[in-house]
């Protein structure tokens, strides 16, 4: 097919309400680690990976030959049988998971429904269906998750449901209380226990929070954060839920869950994306006790498929034996320092923020205002495709550029990076 074919077949056979970046539709026909090509030709270097999915580079060599192993040996089978790349990434997934008590699994096949899954687990755990969600928040697209989700942009007309209210959530450049961290002494997270206080019965089934945020626009909370709320859910009941979509398998740099930056061991965490390096997976592990509180029988026909587990597996050994834990420490604190000597450049950027290989940059008309300047994110993200580079948009308001390249991006590749984004900020000023 032709380049202009795929377009039109692609606004005739899908729903218009599949969004694509940039103005006109990119058109992708492939990619080889952290390089992309468009159907005519032009190579881009990935610094969104697919949203966060492709974790160590596009059609990575030591995957993907598991991978076509795997599909010779056993391509599908459900949870109804119990297959060996199923069991081994369970057990792997309980060696790496913080704490001692976080080993039982849920596979299935995406995020949104892995927090499907995990909400569930802590309403009959609980026997409560009260849960506090933050604002900003992104869990997925079904209708559970939109309920739970605290972005109006990604929520539609069906999706409120009784018992979910949302709590502040860490947003230090846009204080809703109008302060200033640490003097603040961390308002938003005791603020969870009003809400729950004045909105609920005062017996929940939990919180679902992301360490940072992902489609918020990388909001990242403070260290004491996630501490100061898991001990308030707990205290009246609750479950702590971390929704690891998009921060798990090293993301935040020296850890494998973003979790574990904050010093606090969730009861639920939840991933997908960059587990499976593209391939659909979803994953729920929890402790015993909450696990089997999940009523019998339950299944996922795709969950755990051999394939993606072997998949999964194989991303993780990749991880370890590359030492990518570290790489996105190093790396991640060279994009860091690049991005912040780009923001006493350009005067449109008023936070520079994130973890490790998980950057943002939220520009604004004016330093001092604050005022979101979602046209230039869009101007900026439509710049940078015409000089080469992919990366991501989101916030609330639309104007945070989001910097999420594969953990074995080298400090060259983050280089060129920042000449290029560099170039882009200059073209549209």
């Amino acid at each position: 097919m032709t380049k202009q074919e795929i377009l039109l077949a692609d606004r005739e056979y899908f729903f218009p309400a599949l969004f694509h970046y940039y103005q006109e539709p990119l058109v992708i026909t492939h990619a080889k680690d952290q390089w992309m090509w468009d159907a005519d030709g032009n190579q881009y270097l990935d610094f969104f990976g697919g949203i966060l999915t492709v974790s160590v580079g596009h059609c990575n060599d030591f995957v993907n030959e598991r991978v076509k192993a795997q599909f010779d040996k056993l391509q599908h089978a459900s949870t109804v049988y119990v297959t060996e790349p199923l069991v081994q990434l369970g057990k792997k997934i309980a060696s790496i998971t913080p704490g001692d008590k976080l080993t039982r699994s849920m596979l299935t096949n995406s995020g949104t429904e892995a927090n499907e899954t995990a909400i569930v687990a802590a309403r009959c755990y609980t026997g409560s269906s009260e849960i506090i969600a933050l604002r900003h928040s992104y869990h997925g697209r079904s209708n559970l998750a939109m309920a739970v989700t605290g972005n109006q942009a990604w929520r539609t007309a069906g999706s409120p449901q009784p018992g979910i209210v949302f709590a502040h959530n860490a947003y230090c450049y846009r204080c809703p209380f109008g302060l200033s961290y640490p003097s603040c002494d961390v308002r938003c997270a005791r603020d969870v226990e009003d809400v729950i206080r004045t909105t609920t019965s005062g017996r929940i089934a939990g919180l679902i929070a992301e360490p940072v945020q992902g489609v918020g626009g990388f909001v990242t909370p403070p260290k004491e954060y996630f501490r100061i709320v898991a001990e308030i859910v707990r205290k009246y009941g609750g479950v702590f839920i971390s929704d690891e979509v998009q921060t798990a398998w090293g993301r935040t740099g020296g850890k494998w869950f973003g979790c574990e930056q904050y010093d606090v061991v969730p009861d639920v965490i939840t991933s997908a994306k960059g587990l499976a390096n593209g391939s659909p997976i979803g994953l729920t592990v929890t402790t015993s006790e909450i696990a089997k509180s999940v009523p019998t029988p339950t299944i996922s026909t795709f969950g755990g498929n051999p394939v993606t587990s072997t998949a999964a597996l194989a991303v993780l050994d990749f991880i370890e034996q590359r030492n990518l834990l570290a790489n996105c420490t190093s790396a991640g604190a060279h994009l860091r320092e690049g991005l912040e000597a780009l923001a006493e450049k350009h005067l449109s950027i008023g936070e520079v923020r994130g973890m490790g290989l998980m950057q943002a940059l939220e520009l604004v008309t004016d330093r001092q205002s604050k005022q979101p300047a979602a046209a230039k994110a869009t101007a900026v993200l439509e710049a940078a495709r015409h000089n080469g580079i992919l990366l991501g948009k989101g916030g609330l308001y639309g104007n945070t550029l989001r910097i999420t390249p594969p953990l074995n991006i080298s400090i060259s590749d983050i280089g060129e990076f920042l000449r290029r984004l560099d170039k882009a900020f200059e073209q549209t000023a």
